[in-house]
């Protein structure tokens, strides 16, 4: 059996901010897409998240020198060898 779902309280705003707004624009909004409050608020809440969350988890930085020289190493052995016999570009 799973936990119930966790609640949030909301403090509404006195007036509409960059960080905040008051209850009547959620209504306002609620009314506008046809959902309710509840789902206006989480609708805000995931635009905020995938605007400012990273998509990816972080790597871990550049590489060194010694991982640049094993890397080159391998492409030069797998890359192919002797001359160009034709060339084409899309410019």
């Amino acid at each position: 059996m799973s936990a119930p779902p966790s609640g949030l309280l909301l403090k509404f705003r006195s007036r509409n901010t960059q960080f905040g707004v008051t209850r009547e624009t959620v209504k306002a909004m609620a009314e506008r897409f046809d959902l309710s409050e509840t789902e206006v608020v989480h609708m805000a809440l995931s635009r905020l998240a995938k605007e400012e969350l990273p998509a990816y988890e972080p790597d871990e930085g550049p590489l060194s020198a010694q991982q640049l020289k094993a890397l080159r190493k391998i492409a030069d052995a797998a890359l192919p060898k002797g001359k160009i016999t034709s060339k084409q570009s899309l410019f």
